[in-house]
Parts: C-alpha cells; structure tokens; sequence
C-alpha cells in the first residue's frame, strides 16, 4: 500500500510539473495573441477617446490586464491594471514582473513607430488556481478511490497468498522422514518452487535409498568373509602341529584381503553412486592414468603367470576425471584377470580417434545368460576360480552412466575371449 502511495505521489509531481508548462504554453499564446490585437487596433488609427477603462464582465477578468501606452502616457488600460507600467517601454516578449506584492505575467509587444507599447498581463496566481482546479477534478476521484484500491488489493493479495499458506502448512506439518512429493499449488506463481522442492525431495530420498542399499549390502556380503575369518581363526587356535596352525592362518590372512576388498569396493561403489552428473576436468592425455593402474595391477598378473598389455600408441586427449579414469580401467582388468585362466592374456587397448577403450582377454568368455545378470550386485560367474565379490561391474556401470558414456561386451576377435569396449565420449 506504501509503495501504491509512493508512485502516485511521483505520478502526481509529474503530471503537476507537465500540465503546468503545458498551461503556461498555452496562456502565454493568448496573451500574445491579445496584445498583437490591440496593437493592431492602436495601429488602425483610433482616437485616445476610443480606448477607455473596460468594464468587468467575466469573474477571471480581474487576473487579466491590459495597458496601452503612447509615447510613455497611458492611453488605456483595465480596471484591474496598476497605472505604472507592467514592464519597460523597451522590452519586448515575455516577461515575469512583481507589482504591489503579486507576481504577474507580461507580453509586451511595441507599435512600428515604437511610439506605442501595449502590455498584456495576468496573474501568475491565476495560472496556479487554473491548474489546481484541473488537477483536482481529474485526481481528486482517484484519491477517494485509493482507499476502495488499498482495500482491494489486500483481499486480493490474501486470496493470491492462501495457497501459499496452504502449501507451507502442508509441509511443515510433515513428518521427517516424509519425502513424498507435494502437490501442485493452486498459485502458478510458486509451481517452479512445488517443483524444486520435489526435485530436493526426491535426491534426498535417493541418498536414504543409497545408505539402506550400501547398508543392506555390506551386511549382506561381509557376513560370509567374517565367519569364514572367524572359522579359520578358530582352526588355528586348536591345530595340533604347526602346518595345520600355518594353513589356518593363511586361510585367515586370505579372508582378511578379500574383506579389504570388499569394504573398498562397497564404499567405491557408495560414492560413485551418491555424485551427481560432474563436470569434466582440463583435456588430457588419459594414457598416464591408464599406465599407472595397469603397474599397481602388474603383481596380480604375475601371481597367475598372466600377461598384461597396454596398446596406445597416439595420445589420447579427454577431459574424463583422472581418478575415475583410474577406477574404470582397475576394475575392467581386475575382472579380466580374476575370471581369465592361468597364463592367459589380457590387452588394454586405446584409441585416439575413437576415443575409446578396449579390454581383451584370452579366458573362456561369457554365455548369453552370464551376460545378462553381468552388473547385478554381489553376481560372480559360477564356476570361477578366482574369488570376487560381484561388485566389480556395478562400478563400470555407474561410472559409464555417471559421465553419459556407454559400452558393449562382445567376443575378442584377436584373443578370443571376451572384449568390453567402452565409448569415452559422453553420447
């Protein structure tokens, strides 16, 4: 309502300022206008007897005045004109004068022998009163219906904010845990927050699901490796002779490793999987992280008599995340190398025009119905020698889908095992 009164006031300065030159525009034509009339009758020959002292015959007639000189005597002038002069006998135009206390406007014009002046006055009071008047008619409705418009715009603006209410109502009456979407608002106005909000709601209810799922997950798979830890332990604690005791142990130290697999691969998993869609960082040459993995990886490979290869023979330039480069190729050649026989050959391949990469290994491969449980949590293919936790491809997964990318499993034609081609462009 304030800021209603605020603009009127400025508008009403505005208009004020506007009609007022407005006004004064058009007043100052009319008394040119009359001047140049009666010196037109001066200049026709009329005798001083014809100029008289005009009587008052309209209730504005005393704001306006009129003098006629000739050759500095007054000839003739109105009722209400002052006798001394409205202006000097040399000036010409418009002017501003002050006589007996009132300010008055003057238009002087002089005859062609400049024997003759006429002055053409009126009250600067008049103008004001004039303008005062037309203001008041045209905003003095508008004024009395400020108050109607006040009262108006409130109700308006408590119908416009009740949903408002409704909704926030609604939500503060919600238990903690309700993340449930809220429905749409009857307001337009505030349907780009309800849809926010929802969109908050619905990462916030991911999140929980995340910390159920890794929960559920870790109980789910470290209760096997604890109690065959534990079994184990127990077996050492009552051997009869050291070889019992050291296979024992051995058996302990080996559960102990898959554990720390375990837990690292689970808490990979719940972090890839808790990011969002993530820039990518400054263009790269992908094949130092590449080169890396493969090294920490070297020792494995040896275990097994297995040979592992890198083929990059250009760089390759990617804005791919470093440490998810890494992750990616860790866990495509550990899958390689645990579910491909002793002696086999795994081959990392990589190419700078198609920027992509491709894992080759020379193991049995896949059938059609491994391939397609392949990425379901804590999976391993039956029959493997190697010990796994099934984790491995749900990381390739998630990665692949949190950068956009894509990839497809098929037969290697050069080792004839298995390939996973991984397309590193975002499609």
């Amino acid at each position: 309502m304030s800021v209603t009164v605020l603009v009127w006031g400025v508008v009403l300065a505005l208009t004020w300022s506007n009609t007022r030159h407005e006004l004064d525009e058009l007043l100052d034509a009319h008394l040119a206008q009359t001047t140049a009339v009666l010196l037109a009758q001066v200049g026709d020959g009329h005798d001083s007897d014809d100029f008289t002292t005009t009587p008052l015959l309209h209730k504005y007639q005393p704001r306006v005045a009129y003098q006629i000189w000739h050759e500095d005597e007054l000839l003739s002038h109105s009722a209400q004109a002052p006798l001394q002069p409205f202006a000097s006998a040399h000036a010409n135009g418009r002017s501003e004068q002050t006589i007996n206390g009132q300010r008055w406007v003057v238009f002087t014009a002089q005859g062609t022998d400049d024997d003759v002046v006429v002055h053409v006055a009126e009250l600067e009071q008049a103008r004001n009163d004039i303008l005062s008047a037309g203001l008041h008619s045209a905003i003095g409705p508008l004024l009395l219906a400020l108050p109607v418009l006040g009262l108006l715009i409130g109700v308006l603006v408590h119908q416009a904010l009740s949903g408002i209410r409704k909704t926030g109502l609604a939500i503060a009456a919600r238990q903690p845990l309700a993340l449930t979407p809220v429905p749409d608002s009857d307001v337009p106005e505030i349907q780009p927050l309800i849809d926010a909000l929802n969109q908050l709601f619905a990462r916030v209810n991911r999140t929980f699901d995340q910390e159920k799922r890794f929960t559920a997950d870790a109980a789910h798979e470290l209760r096997t490796p604890l109690a065959a830890i534990r079994m184990q332990a127990q077996v050492a604690q009552g051997a009869r002779d050291d070889a019992e005791r050291q296979q024992a142990l051995v058996s302990v130290l080996r559960g102990c490793d898959r554990m720390t697999r375990l837990v690292e691969q689970l808490l990979q998993l719940a972090r890839l999987e808790a990011q969002m869609p993530i820039p990518f960082e400054t263009p790269h040459d992908v094949r130092i992280e590449i080169s890396e993995t493969l090294a920490s990886l070297s020792d494995q490979a040896k275990l097994r008599q297995q040979t592992l290869e890198l083929i990059a023979p250009q760089p390759v330039t990617l804005s791919l995340p470093a440490a998810h480069m890494g992750v990616l190729v860790r866990n495509l050649v550990d899958n390689a190398l645990r579910y491909s026989p002793e002696g086999a050959r795994v081959e990392v391949r990589l190419s700078a025009k198609k920027k992509c990469l491709e894992v080759h290994d020379s193991g049995p491969g896949l059938t059609p119905d491994q391939l397609d449980r392949l990425g379901q949590r804590f999976y391993r293919v039956p029959g493997s020698q190697s010990e796994g936790s099934g984790l491995g491809w749900s990381i390739v997964q998630r990665l692949v889908e949190l950068h956009n990318m894509s990839f497809q499993i098929e037969q290697s034609p050069s080792l004839g095992g298995m390939m996973v081609k991984v397309n590193l462009q975002p499609g």
